[in-house]
């Protein structure tokens, strides 16, 4: 990704429309990172920052889920059991079943990223050798802000990631850097089918497709995404606004600004691939 922003071009036109907009309400503090890899065309206000992850912190785990699998070390129809340390309330409905319930290592997975289901990420945390093991992972795949430090629902914001950071996973997800093609295609069918779609999903026009992952706590809301336009380039979204406690206004800011950001890729075209004959 670093080579693809050294060789691109930064949206400047609409990157300075976005800070007048931030500008106007300044409680809000937005951190993003977009770009297209067919032209890398690129947007960057604080994508370097480490804040808060909330819910978004499932994308990592996802992936380091779908590895395991690729290696063997985990079968998707591996039974889960629920203990009650790893049992959370928030988001999902796992945390009403009985303690003991068994799942299946894909059902929770699923869990985890269509419902935002934190019992099911404690879940998956754990069979992944817990937060220590995966964030030395996480450091191997040249992330640096993201960090599991608590356990879901993380309702403090201990959780960190980078838009950077998850800008350049979502790519590694896209170009086969990091599954087989079998577990990209499913890591991506999940993603999918996230329930929530008042963010990122509301810029886009309907014929386009996104995978994507929200995060909503207090102090920060979010939406990290995969978007694959009708013009057959495909572009990565990731932006987190911090903001005064449930300030519904961040969310707003989200939808203007997918909505700029994917107009302003729709229009673009790849450069012409030479020819060497």
């Amino acid at each position: 990704m670093q080579r693809l922003v050294r060789e691109g071009q930064e949206l400047t036109t609409i990157k300075r429309q976005i800070q007048a907009w931030s500008a106007a309400q300044s409680e809000l503090k937005p951190a993003m990172f977009f770009l297209n890899p067919s032209t890398g065309e690129y947007l960057d206000i604080n994508g370097a920052k480490s804040i808060s992850a909330a819910s978004t912190i499932k994308i990592p785990v996802l992936l380091a889920f779908f590895e395991d699998v690729d290696a063997g070390i985990i079968d998707l129809d591996e039974p889960l059991v629920m203990r009650p340390d790893l049992v959370a309330s928030e988001a999902g409905s796992m945390q009403y079943e009985p303690v003991g319930t068994t799942f299946s290592a894909l059902d929770t997975a699923e869990y985890m990223i269509a419902i935002s289901d934190n019992t099911a990420t404690n879940m998956l945390i754990d069979r992944l050798g817990g937060a220590e093991k995966l964030n030395q992972r996480f450091k191997s795949w040249g992330l640096k802000h993201t960090t599991i430090r608590n356990p879901l629902p993380d309702l403090e914001g201990t959780n960190t990631i980078s838009p950077q950071d998850m800008a350049a996973l979502m790519l590694k997800l896209k170009d086969e850097d990091l599954l087989s093609s079998t577990s990209r295609e499913q890591a991506l069918d999940i993603l999918r089918q996230t329930v929530t779609n008042t963010l990122l999903p509301q810029g886009i026009e309907k014929d386009a497709d996104i995978a994507h992952k929200t995060g909503d706590i207090g102090s920060v809301v979010g939406d990290i995404g995969l978007i694959d336009m009708p013009n057959g380039q495909h572009y990565v979204a990731a932006i987190l606004v911090q903001r005064p406690h449930n300030d519904p206004r961040a969310q707003e800011l989200i939808r203007k600004i997918s909505k700029l950001t994917y107009k302003t890729f729709r229009k673009q075209v790849a450069p012409a691939t030479r020819s060497d004959n």
